[in-house]
């Protein structure tokens, strides 16, 4: 006999208890690692294609070095990593698309080293609705920092710090005329508005302010409005592309001022697009250690572990970045059980106040997304540095 419409509705009521959150965990935006796996996946998105390819894969390489060696070691309690990495050629909308992806149909239990401020900003609110930690993205722009975003862990100086560092050695160097010439994004337009404030400070403004399309060569008009204005610095906010562009029409047009340049820029692809020392004297903000300093005990330990990786080993900024943003995530994994989940990771970046990774210090405030001020300035020579 068939049950009555009443015996059907009690079982129901008394199965749905059960089936809550087995349907809460089949939505597509809020499906969790799997328990089950023996790995964790952790995806990245980022210009693997295009001009920024080169830093992009440099990066990659310093993730993996990390990675490898944590899964030789038996993995996180005991599950291997495997780091998802897509190319979304520097272009916000691929980068969201591929941010999708990540989590819905990888279920990455964290997402690391997104390059770019448009990019970062096309996916925080995905980020945010889906509770996943962002780690260590390659920017160090407003909109990451301010107002305060739980989901991100910024492993990057702001960009007002970098900038502050700059404009205080021009102005101690008595190069008081700064032009700024930056690249139409949202990077290019913090990047003003903080050197406006930074030069504010010293009760000065930009002698010139020139703008030029991302990753674009077309800069002589740019470089023809910073020597009209007899600038004797130029602050430039840009990728390599453009910068080295600027640099050279500067050259042509017998302009002396000093070049300073923020830490995205690339250093490695800058030296590669001004061959036979036409990059030498080129300022650049740093926010990571010096990769070739060897008497920093994380830096030793990254050289070694690139050396395993490599059959010939180069060491450089952005691979050492990735480098330093693997380890911060794995000692957050570590602080939880075998089985994590996205909540979980975020409390535990939230118990690492301060870390020492071994000569670089992380550490986050309460209410703060940011766990680094360090920045240096370095000055390119004739030669690369070398191992």
């Amino acid at each position: 006999m068939a049950p009555t419409l009443r015996a059907r509705r009690r079982l129901a009521l008394l199965l749905l208890p059960l089936l809550a959150p087995l349907l809460v965990r089949s939505a597509p935006v809020g499906r969790q690692p799997s328990g089950g796996s023996r790995e964790l996946v952790i995806g990245q998105s980022a210009p693997f294609s295009g001009p920024s390819a080169k830093t992009a894969k440099d990066y990659q390489r310093g993730l993996h070095a990390w990675f490898d060696e944590v899964n030789r070691r038996g993995g996180i309690h005991g599950r291997r990593l495997r780091l998802v990495s897509l190319d979304d050629a520097y272009d916000p909308q691929l980068t969201l698309r591929n941010t999708r992806r990540l989590v819905e149909q990888q279920q990455a239990i964290a997402l690391i080293g997104f390059f770019g401020t448009a990019n970062s900003k096309a996916v925080l609110p995905l980020v945010e609705k889906v509770g996943i930690p962002y780690v260590a993205p390659r920017t160090g722009a407003r909109a990451l920092l301010k107002p305060f975003r739980p989901m991100v862990f910024n492993m990057r100086a702001s960009y007002q710090a970098e900038i502050d560092r700059v404009i205080n050695h021009l102005v101690r160097d008595g190069r008081h005329q700064v032009a700024v010439v930056h690249i139409q994004d949202a990077y290019g337009e913090d990047g003003l508005r903080s050197s406006k404030a930074a030069l504010a400070r010293h009760q000065l403004r930009p002698v010139a302010v020139a703008s030029v399309k991302r990753n674009s060569t077309n800069t002589s008009a740019a470089a023809r409005q910073v020597v009209a204005a007899e600038a004797n610095a130029v602050l430039v906010i840009a990728t390599f592309t453009s910068s080295a562009s600027l640099s050279r029409d500067l050259s042509r047009l017998g302009s002396r001022a000093q070049l300073m340049n923020l830490s995205p820029v690339g250093i490695e692809g800058l030296q590669d697009a001004l061959p036979g020392g036409q990059a030498s004297g080129i300022g650049i903000s740093q926010v990571m250690p010096f990769p070739w300093d060897r008497r920093v005990p994380v830096v030793a330990q990254y050289q070694r572990l690139m050396q395993q990786q490599q059959e010939r080993a180069s060491y450089g900024y952005s691979s050492l970045e990735g480098f330093l943003a693997a380890r911060w995530l794995t000692a957050a994994l570590e602080k939880d059980g075998p089985d994590p989940s996205r909540a979980m990771v975020v409390a535990a970046f939230r118990r690492l106040p301060n870390l020492d990774l071994g000569g670089f210090k992380l550490g986050l405030k309460p209410g703060d997304t940011q766990a680094s001020d360090l920045v240096e300035l370095t000055f390119l020579g004739s030669q690369r540095w070398g191992p």
